[in-house]
């Protein structure tokens, strides 16, 4: 059954673009998307997560952030074929 990992991102914001990139690479081939949210377009998100962004979550649960997990996403891949 096909997911959709959420990015936590911001305009502007290298680690973001990077993040959606490495990521997006690592979901091609697979039925999984990658939906990215502007935390800036939402007063709530920008409250909870501030500057401490991007952020990968899988529905309520946080797979990683600032950094790619490698191993992590991986896992994840291999849990949801």
């Amino acid at each position: 059954m096909a997911k959709t990992l959420t990015l936590y991102t911001r305009a502007g914001c290298p680690l973001c673009e990077d993040m959606a990139d490495a990521v997006q690479t690592l979901l091609a081939g697979s039925p999984h998307d990658l939906a990215q949210v502007d935390v800036d377009a939402d007063a709530t998100l920008r409250a909870r997560y501030g500057w401490d962004v991007p952020l990968v979550f899988d529905g309520d649960t946080e797979l990683f952030r600032h950094q790619l997990n490698l191993p992590v996403l991986r896992e994840w891949l291999r849990a949801h074929p």
